[in-house]
């Protein structure tokens, strides 16, 4: 009787979850340089997935992305050759592994690493699959050491931040600031909408979305639960998402004129997509011509998309800021320029990793140059709001000085009046007022800190042309 003919076993693939496979090839995007973690998390992809894969996927993408300094540190340390190059596939999926072990306690350890192992092996790396397990073995296995925090390098290790951006930021605002500021990059943006009415609120309570008062602003809420992006509110644009430190930059414009109601009957917004400024301007300015400018097309495209309820009133034009023709034709402008966005790292952890010290100077230069326009563009007497979600000097403040150097016609305003105008109007809650005037540089620019309040880190001016 011969015996049945044996043939080899075949290469069976192990199950891997959509929500790892998935953010596996979002950080691979945001590795090469494709796309921004935000912009990738709300695409198809994304989308597409079940709410809990789609939760996972958002926190692992996130997560790897705001202790990728610290998870590689770790790492390299239990490499048999810590100062080999890893492929970028290898390095991603030891990142995913790391910080499902080391930040959420939830996640059995054998599926962080099993699955770690799957994906470089997917990714064609099968030989060095057995590395990653080893790796993550020895990490999950690992005593935890609390990091000291005695200078400004360890701090930034400690909070996974690069140690020249916190250098500085400890130069500008003291340990405990850069600490501050360290802390709250790690940490999830709490989710603020803006909403128009107590209809709306109420509308929202009726399908589930629980909600508090905003911190700074009347007309904000916090998030505590539910998906207001599945509401027939939202998709009716009748509540939108919007930090509370980007509201209250366009409310500080609305009321930046002596006589915002009866004045303002023009306006620029030099730099206005995604456009939930331009938002505010056109509500609390009902009776002004507002031009909108972008300079780039599909992102103009999305702006008029958003304003279409203002478009009687509001041109969407596409325009380069720091090349405008116009010359005291506006009685009100907001320069909210483009900037490094170091006040944004909670929400866009990958830019601590791609932005370089002398990247400043270039958008310095731009940045200088729109508010130039701007100022130029309003009449005598008008006033700009100069903003920006950055921390840092060059783009703040020494930009506001160089500008205000080369015109003996502008002066900087303190925004303590501003302030007080929306108090008085039940913009801004009294409550807080008194901690945001704390806020005021000894010029009256504003700069809100991350962590100061629940909001990103924003800088704003308010120059006056005087002839």
């Amino acid at each position: 009787m011969t015996e049945p003919r044996k043939t080899a076993p075949k290469n069976r693939t192990a199950p891997l979850s959509p929500a790892r496979k998935a953010a596996f090839d979002l950080l691979m995007a945001v590795e090469r340089g494709h796309s921004h973690s935000d912009d990738l998390l709300r695409g198809k992809a994304v989308n597409a997935l079940s709410l809990p894969d789609r939760n996972l996927a958002t926190t692992l993408v996130l997560g790897v992305l705001r202790w990728q300094i610290l998870l590689d540190h770790q790492l390299q340390a239990l490499l048999k050759h810590p100062n080999a190059k890893l492929e970028p596939e290898i390095r991603i999926a030891l990142r995913l592994g790391a910080f499902q072990l080391l930040h959420l306690d939830r996640i059995p350890a054998r599926a962080a690493i099993d699955e770690s192992v799957e994906l470089a092996k997917r990714a064609g790396h099968r030989f060095a699959s057995g590395m990653v397990n080893a790796v993550l073995r020895k990490l999950g296995a690992a005593p935890r050491v609390d990091l000291v925090e005695e200078s400004a390098a360890e701090v930034a290790l400690k909070e996974a931040h690069p140690a020249w951006m916190v250098e500085r930021w400890a130069a500008f605002y003291g340990r405990d600031g850069a600490r501050a500021i360290c802390q709250h990059g790690q940490r999830q943006p709490v989710v603020t909408i803006r909403i128009a009415s107590a209809a709306v609120e109420a509308e929202l309570a009726e399908v589930g979305i629980r909600l508090e008062p905003g911190e700074l602003l009347t007309s904000a809420r916090t998030v505590v639960s539910g998906d207001v992006a599945e509401t027939a509110a939202f998709r009716e644009n009748r509540v939108r998402f919007q930090d509370e430190g980007s509201q209250l930059v366009a409310e500080l414009a609305s009321r930046a004129s002596e006589s915002p109601n009866q004045n303002v009957k023009s306006i620029l917004d030099a730099c206005a997509a995604p456009g939930g400024k331009t938002l505010i301007l056109a509500e609390r300015n009902p009776k002004a011509q507002i031009v909108a400018c972008e300079s780039s097309a599909p992102r103009l495209d999305q702006l008029r998309k958003r304003l279409v309820l203002h478009a009687d009133r509001v041109e969407c034009r596409l325009a380069d800021a720091t090349a405008l023709a116009e010359d005291s034709v506006f009685d009100l402008a907001l320069a909210d320029v483009p900037c490094s966005g170091t006040g944004t790292l909670g929400r866009n952890p990958e830019i601590r990793h791609r932005l370089r010290l002398e990247d400043l100077a270039r958008q310095a230069e731009r940045q200088r140059a729109i508010l130039r326009a701007a100022l130029r563009a309003v009449r005598p007497g008008g006033r700009v709001v100069y903003s920006t979600c950055s921390l840092e000097p060059e783009e703040n403040e020494q930009v506001v000085s160089a500008v205000l150097a080369e015109a003996p016609h502008a002066r900087l305003i303190s925004l303590e009046s501003c302030i007080d105008a929306l108090v008085r109007e039940s913009i801004l809650t009294a409550s807080r007022a008194e901690r945001l005037r704390r806020c005021l540089t000894p010029e009256g620019a504003l700069r809100l800190l991350p962590g100061t309040f629940h909001t990103d880190g924003f800088f704003i001016a308010l120059i006056e042309r005087s002839a």
